[in-house]
């Protein structure tokens, strides 16, 4: 129970990555708000969904104000909602590169900047940006989606410095999950998901769960000293 008593904020957490983080808090004693888009995927003990879309900026202000008012506090963030849009540079549209940028990016911004400085004045908190292998590395027909994550990181190690300037520990700290078998997956042919297997050191594809558990770690006080850090959790993957 190594977050017990402590308030956790999940974005995107009705289902996929988000909804295994919530669950492995839950599991460790938190209570978790999965907030989301869409309907939540399943049911358990303290976690709790709350409809939010990041990039609408007074919906989150009011999401912000439901909770605090609430639950008094916001201990951890976890910046998850995402999407993709993939085309190639030469066919991608303006749609689709706001669309990407304005939920991966600025949607991870709308939050963090209420709860960022909620967190320096309850003494603490732990802020995790999910990234992606592809922020990292790049990939060819994802320039708005490596734009977008690559960009999480950056906020990741800028956040790291401004919300512990004071002397609080708050700590930010990103992941960046290679393929990961989520819904999104189980749609693609069996012959391409062996291939991405074969890019990685450990010759598979990664669970949900697995990312969950550094998310697990990187919340709770056994990461007390971890902070303006990239995890990779990606079987060592080549792209």
């Amino acid at each position: 129970m190594k977050l017990n008593g402590k308030i956790a904020v999940v974005t995107g957490g009705a289902k996929g990555i988000g909804m295994e983080i919530c669950k492995a808090f839950a599991r460790e004693g938190a209570t978790v708000i999965a907030a989301d888009m869409g309907e939540m995927s399943y049911q358990m003990d303290n976690v709790v969904g709350m409809k939010l879309n990041v990039t609408d900026v007074l919906g989150v202000q009011a999401f912000y104000d439901q909770v605090i008012a609430t639950y008094g506090r916001i201990d951890i963030l976890v910046n998850n909602a995402g999407i993709t849009k993939d085309a190639m540079t030469r066919k991608m549209t303006d749609e689709m590169w706001d669309a990407v940028l304005n939920v991966n990016l600025k949607g991870v911004f709308n939050l963090t900047r209420l709860v960022g400085p909620q967190m320096e004045t309850i003494g603490g908190g732990s802020i995790i940006n999910i990234s992606s292998v592809v922020g990292v590395f790049g990939n060819i027909g994802q320039a708005n989606y490596a734009a977008s994550k690559a960009g999480v990181i950056g906020l990741t190690m800028t956040w790291a410095k401004e919300f512990a300037r004071k002397g609080v520990p708050v700590r930010c700290n990103a992941i960046a999950p290679g393929y990961v078998m989520t819904d999104i997956l189980k749609t693609v042919p069996e012959e391409l998901l062996q291939s991405f297997a074969k890019m990685t050191m450990l010759g598979r594809l990664g669970q949900p769960e697995e990312v969950a558990k550094v998310a697990a770690f990187l919340a709770c006080d056994d990461a007390s000293y971890i902070t303006g850090q990239t995890i990779n959790v990606n079987g060592g993957m080549r792209l």
